[in-house]
């Protein structure tokens, strides 16, 4: 008689397994056995006391055989083998999901709001690799690619930028294949420096790089241009994040994030950024077409909702300009914008020529006392904001964080920890964890960018990844330890935190802490343009989305769309979800490694580079 696995396996291959399953199992097995007899089945983790080129010796030995192994075991999984994932049509090369006017309009969207984010729609998937511009070349190393760009990488043409402004012409400079900007040549005053040091003067201020001591640390610049205010407010060591809405082409923030500035897309037509309430220390607007008292001063009320108590509203607008002189010389009394900003409690600190400042009061009790035609304060929670219309109402009073920038601290003591809903004691072990978890990374990928990244003719080595990695995003940044450990390192890169929805909300936090983050929902596309980060940072990712019920592979390839040609990808997460996620990565054409933390746990990292791939 029989036993009963006989039995199944009968059932499985009949009465007689084919010769060539027998042959496939035995070599299944030798694999197996000769990787469990091996010193160690997966890769050392380099420790701060290890010697980067440990990988050099055995490193590509073990990747081949457990090419091999999962070799073996795509062909016996047979018919249900996925192929590798094809390129997408040049018509994606600058394709940004849930920006599709033509579809917003047939679904009903009108009066601007055709050109806003609409994810809810109903889109026709394809599972294809944006591929680069035919003329697209790596971005020139930091300093220097701050300053001279390569036209081709980004979607202007010699047409768009002839036909421009004569002051677009006087920040950039078209020559052949590259596009250098003049930050000395431009703004609207004699140079970008000289309108930083007249900003800071007209707040009272002796020049601009008091702006740290005056409780200027984080900056949000909408409609930026091409982002030397940004530039000049970096090198002041301030955090300048640019917003400016989806163009189809001549991006303003596809240009920025090719220089290696901060810059995401955000609008302000029918929703709220997806940013908490008392962010920024300031919002800076220089001729960036927004009319602030249209919709019922919707737009400056989320401005508003923006600021921190204290905060500054920086407004460059000739438009301004002649109807505040209209007005004045009229004697009749207030324009419209002047009297919204009273009802917000804002005053209005100083105005030169084009530009005006305004300073948000306080005082929350200003908001709740009696006045005419006042706006009223918004009631319930207002953190978790994601993509909500906008509010005509006051947001913040009530909150705890609810401190004037001039009396906040340079760190977080523990009760702004506190205020935060976050224990002490976890946040700094929290920031230990990533001062050694940096430096493992960094030796990790020092010896992998020496051994595998190709040497461009003319090209000198540089030392990896110094100047290799610039724009960083944090996908699940949690209190924003990786950036905070970036920044102690002296590390020239800059991190996009990001806070996945359905997790703890620390994006309040991360921008107490002075860095830039936003809210998003990995379901969903990033907002932002194709090949606009060098390296993305995941941790425990993987899980989350798997919980939220979201296609993984989807992720890898929105991923994969917003990561540059030989840029990389750190996933760090269980054994289960990156395993997977490695299978995946071969479809997506990414060479990846597995490597063990060697520390008990079953937690892995997940190493992957995207190739240059051209058609």
């Amino acid at each position: 008689m029989r036993s009963p696995l006989l039995n199944k396996l009968s059932l499985i291959f009949g009465p007689r397994p084919p010769l060539n399953w027998i042959l496939l199992c035995l070599v299944s097995v030798f694999v197996l056995i000769a990787l469990l007899g091996s010193s160690s089945t997966t890769f050392d983790l380099v420790t701060s006391s290890a010697k980067p080129d440990i990988y050099a010796n055995y490193r590509k030995l073990k990747e081949q055989a457990r090419n091999d192994y999962l070799e073996l075991k795509s062909i016996s999984l047979g018919a249900n083998r996925i192929k590798d994932v094809g390129l997408c049509g040049k018509e994606r090369e600058n394709y940004v999901p849930c920006y599709n006017v033509s579809a917003n309009l047939f679904a009903g969207f009108k009066d601007g709001e055709e050109f806003d984010r609409h994810c809810e729609l109903s889109q026709e998937y394809q599972d294809c690799l944006v591929r680069p511009p035919k003329e697209y070349k790596t971005p020139l190393t930091w300093p220097s690619g701050r300053d001279v760009i390569w036209s081709g990488n980004v979607k202007l043409t010699k047409d768009q930028f002839l036909s421009s402004g004569s002051m677009t012409k006087r920040l950039m400079l078209l020559e052949e294949n590259q596009i250098a900007f003049h930050s000395e040549d431009g703004l609207n005053v004699d140079g970008v420096n000289d309108y930083s040091h007249l900003i800071a003067e007209m707040i009272g201020l002796g020049s601009d790089s008091e702006f740290l001591q005056a409780g200027v640390r984080t900056v949000l610049d909408i409609g930026c241009g091409f982002g030397s205010f940004g530039a000049r407010l970096l090198s002041l060591k301030l955090m300048a994040l640019c917003v400016a809405a989806y163009e189809p082409s001549g991006s303003q923030v596809q240009l920025v994030l090719e220089r290696g500035l901060p810059a995401v897309i955000g609008s302000f037509i029918s929703k709220q950024l997806p940013l908490p309430s008392l962010s920024y220390d300031m919002v800076h607007c220089a001729k960036c077409g927004i009319i602030w008292n249209s919709k019922d001063g919707l737009f400056l009320i989320e401005i508003d909702r923006l600021l921190k108590p204290g905060g500054y509203f920086v407004l460059t607008s000739p438009t301004t300009q002649q109807q505040h002189s209209r007005t004045t010389s009229a004697n009749k009394g207030s324009s419209p914008l002047e009297e919204l900003t009273k009802k917000l409690c804002w005053s209005l600190l100083a105005q030169q020529d084009e530009t005006f400042i305004w300073q948000k009061t306080a005082d929350s009790q200003c908001y709740t006392s009696s006045r005419q035609g006042e706006i009223p304060v918004c009631k319930g929670n207002d953190m978790q904001i994601y993509y909500q219309p906008l509010a005509p109402c006051i947001s913040g009073t009530t909150s705890q964080r609810w401190v004037p920038i001039h009396s906040k601290s340079d760190s977080l003591n523990s009760t702004e920890l506190e205020i935060n809903g976050i224990q002490p004691d976890d946040f700094f072990e929290d920031s230990d964890f990533w001062k050694l978890a940096l430096r493992n990374y960094w030796s990790l990928l020092s010896p992998l960018i020496f051994s595998d990244h190709p040497k461009r003719p003319g090209d000198d080595d540089p030392l990896p990844p110094y100047n290799m990695v610039r724009n960083v995003m944090d996908m699940n940044a949690h209190y924003g330890g990786l950036s905070a450990a970036l920044m102690k390192e002296g590390k020239s890169v800059w991190v996009m935190n990001v806070v996945p929805l359905g997790m703890h909300n620390t994006l309040p936090l991360i921008h107490d802490r002075g860095f830039a983050g936003v809210l998003h929902n990995w379901c969903e596309p990033f907002p932002t343009y194709p090949r606009t980060y060098d390296l993305l940072h995941a941790n425990r990712l993987l899980s989350h989305i798997a919980s939220q019920r979201c296609s993984m592979f989807e992720l890898l390839l929105e991923m994969d769309r917003i990561l540059r040609p030989e840029g990389w990808v750190i996933l760090s997460d269980t054994l289960g979800p990156i395993e997977k996620a490695r299978a995946l990565a071969a479809q997506i054409r990414w060479e990846a490694r597995v490597i063990d933390l060697q520390n008990g746990s079953d937690q892995r990292l997940l190493v992957c580079q995207k190739p240059f791939v051209r058609k």
